[in-house]
């Protein structure tokens, strides 16, 4: 069997949720060819094929390279080309954006495929009818930025594709109900697969030992990850006299509008705005923290969560998106409303004067849960149903 996947270009090392899944297919006998608008020659695990190029501001590539393209489909893959012109007139495109969805297509139309996966829902997006062109089955995959921020601009923008997904994957019950919601029917198949850990690389360890609280959050500097009102929960901790040291990890957009928060709030000797790491290096900080916070507004499942629950790490995330789907509340870790920094506060403060006892067990379960549950292998298996039901 043959499996395309679609991707803006081929999965970083640290990014473990293709990787392991492109592994996992391959050692179980499937075909996998990688669909990319960049390669990277450092990647290796199987077939890439890269979109044809885009040239800004110069004509006579964009013409040539145009030429050349339609002409080799013509040759090679008439019928197709044919079938998807008709597809995309019957979706009401206009002749020009039909032109622009061949060009920028061309390197799936000319492929032969089983299934056709695009990796994010948005890269589906004016390639929806790609699938049925070259006779391949639909899937895509519903992460967090695809359900919960993009429709925010572009309310409908997956109309079309919920016409013609054969079969959807989702990362979390969230995300997959929150797609209902805005479209997708009910009678499409669907498998929720969740994300995985190396759980041998991350390893469970002893509870640091200090008397300045460690404390520490992972995620893109972003509105919807909540770091204000972690900001403003450390504010008030920090008026209880509590110690405490808070690391940020992660680079965006709200830089500014979080360093100032800081800086408002007094709390520039207490949060350190780390910047974006290799994923390596994670490790190092998850060993020494005592508290682990993931106060986002929303959340279709947070890899970063689980890296700290394998670690036994002591867990405190809100009540948004798929956080309450990630940890057990009261066993394997805390959830807490978000936007409500008090309650995070009491939540911090009830955490931190457990019985050491009762720490050790919230550990242990929140590991054990991840060895069971969110492994690789079991992940590798679940894809490789996906496409064989």
């Amino acid at each position: 069997m043959k499996i395309g996947i679609v991707l803006s270009k081929p999965p970083a090392y640290s990014e473990t949720f293709f990787i392991s899944k492109i592994k996992g297919l391959i050692d179980s006998g499937f075909e996998v060819i990688l669909f990319v608008q960049k390669r990277d020659d450092t990647f290796s695990l199987c077939k890439v094929i890269q979109a044809p190029r885009v040239f800004k501001k110069k004509a006579l590539l964009i013409l040539l390279s145009m030429v050349f393209v339609f002409v080799k489909l013509g040759i090679t893959r008439s019928k197709r080309v044919l079938r998807f012109i008709t597809l995309e007139r019957n979706a009401n495109r206009s002749n020009f954006q039909i032109l622009k969805n061949i060009y920028n297509k061309a390197h799936i139309l000319q492929a032969d495929l089983d299934w056709l996966h695009f990796g994010f829902a948005t890269m589906a997006l004016q390639s929806e009818l790609v699938a049925k062109a070259i006779n391949a089955k639909m899937a895509v995959s519903l992460r967090g930025f695809d359900i919960d921020v993009y429709p925010l601009k572009h309310p409908g923008c997956y109309d079309l594709l919920w016409m013609h997904v054969d079969k959807v994957h989702a990362i979390s019950n969230y995300l997959l109900e929150k797609a209902y919601k805005q479209g997708l029917s009910r009678e499409v198949a669907h498998q929720i697969i969740n994300p995985a850990v190396d759980i041998t690389k991350f390893k469970i360890r002893k509870a640091p030992s200090t008397n300045t609280l460690k404390i520490l959050t992972i995620g893109r500097l972003h509105w919807i990850k909540g770091i204000i009102y972690t900001l403003e929960a450390l504010a008030l901790l920090k008026l209880k006299g509590v110690l405490f040291y808070c690391t940020i990890i992660g680079e965006g957009p709200d830089y500014e509008d979080i360093a100032f928060a800081i800086h408002q709030l007094g709390l520039k000797k207490e949060v350190n705005l780390l910047g974006k790491l290799p994923h390596d290096t994670i490790v190092d900080y998850l060993s020494v923290t005592d508290l682990y916070i993931q106060y986002s507004i929303s959340e279709g499942f947070c890899n970063a969560v689980l890296e700290a629950q394998s670690m036994g790490g002591l867990c405190i995330v809100s009540d948004g998106g798929a956080l309450p789907e990630n940890i057990i509340h009261g066993k394997t870790g805390w959830v807490v409303p978000k936007r409500n920094p008090k309650e995070l506060v009491k939540a911090i403060l009830e955490v931190i004067n457990l019985p050491e006892e009762k720490k050790l067990q919230i550990r242990g379960n929140a590991h054990q849960r991840i060895v069971d549950e969110f492994n690789i292998e079991k992940q590798q298996k679940e894809y490789v149903d996906f496409y064989s039901i």
